[in-house]
């Protein structure tokens, strides 16, 4: 295995127009919103994985569509950035939050080729939801040695479309580790936001990945 986080919406807005937020109903639910996601992204690629193995960059294109349409990019850099967002400026926030984008877009799409998988699937079964604005959604990745590797992919409703907030794999908490990997960067830096973000490359070890954890 490499350093990647396994992990990866449309409304009708004319509808939204005519009913109110407490009446409009999101289209898809969490679990149709995540089984897409992975359905779609990996048809793109079956059969493929030397091919873009080749082009990175047309399989970075796929993933950041993908990714584009179910993650909520804002409100993780503002969870990853922790107690140092409120003292942030606008721009470092976005700066950040675009950056978090990149850096992950390309972890994920090396992963992708590299990675031994035999299957990503979401599981049948789900929890039930806790919160009409949260929800869980439980899939596994299947290696080639037959080896399981449960994710869990935290969501949550924002204008009216289940957005991805966080990801649980092998029992890491990606959120959480990212996190405290930006509160160590902040400490070493000075507590120098631009620099940070200039020097920003989150790792999660391979072996956590495996081991698994529970942060």
């Amino acid at each position: 295995m490499i350093r990647f986080p396994v992990p990866s919406l449309l409304l009708g807005l004319l509808l939204a127009w005519f009913v109110t937020p407490a009446m409009a109903a999101p289209e898809r639910t969490p679990e149709q919103v995540i089984r897409h996601s992975v359905e779609t992204l990996t048809a793109e690629i079956e059969g493929r994985r030397d091919y873009f193995a080749d082009n990175l960059d047309e399989l970075k294109a796929l993933v950041d569509d993908s990714l584009d349409d179910i993650a909520d990019f804002r409100y993780i850099g503002a969870s990853v950035m922790g107690r140092y967002f409120q003292n942030a400026t606008p721009q470092q926030r976005s700066r950040f939050a675009d950056t978090f984008r990149q850096t992950l877009i390309d972890t994920y799409t090396r992963g992708l080729v590299t990675f031994d998988y035999r299957e990503l699937r979401v599981l049948d079964t789900q929890r039930p939801q806790r919160h009409e604005d949260q929800a869980s959604v439980d899939m596994e990745v299947v290696a080639t040695n037959g080896q399981v590797y449960p994710v869990s992919y935290s969501l949550r409703l924002s204008d009216n479309e289940w957005r991805v907030v966080n990801v649980i794999v092998n029992g890491i908490n990606l959120g959480l580790t990212f996190r405290n990997q930006f509160d160590q960067a902040m400490r070493d830096h000075g507590r120098d936001y631009d620099a940070v973000i200039d020097d920003w490359a989150p790792e999660i070890a391979v072996e956590e990945l495996e081991e698994g954890g529970s942060q």
